[in-house]
């Protein structure tokens, strides 16, 4: 088992994946190379990033990675709000994305705050 994998934050990004591919599924041909192939980029970035970032060894690095994951989490959440104004998923369907999202960027923010914390004591 590599480090990453401990990671509470990589294992709900993984969760947040599947649940917006499986959503996806739902939206019309016409956007499978549009919105969703960028709502694809977008999420898969998450869990991703965080990867990458927790196999740097500065935690410098490691901060710019999780501010990229970031980035694209709310990336997704953007995309999630415009389907839904496209009527592409219902309201309950964003809502429990966006449940998924806040955990995400919760655990996200705490662990960047921790760097922050230990890159102002150096």
């Amino acid at each position: 088992m590599y480090s990453f994998e401990n990671l509470k934050v990589w294992q709900e990004s993984r969760i947040l994946v599947k649940e917006v591919y499986l959503l996806l599924n739902k939206y019309p041909a016409i956007e499978q190379y549009a919105l969703c192939n960028q709502i694809r980029r977008a999420v898969i970035s998450v869990p991703s990033n965080i990867v990458e970032g927790n196999i740097k060894k500065s935690d410098k690095e490691k901060l710019h990675f999780l501010e990229t994951a970031y980035g694209s989490l709310m990336e997704v959440y953007c995309q999630m709000i415009l389907s839904n104004d496209l009527e592409y998923i219902d309201n309950q369907e964003l809502e429990h994305i966006k449940t998924n999202i806040e955990s995400v960027s919760k655990l996200l923010s705490g662990f960047k705050n921790s760097l922050e914390k230990k890159l102002q004591s150096i």
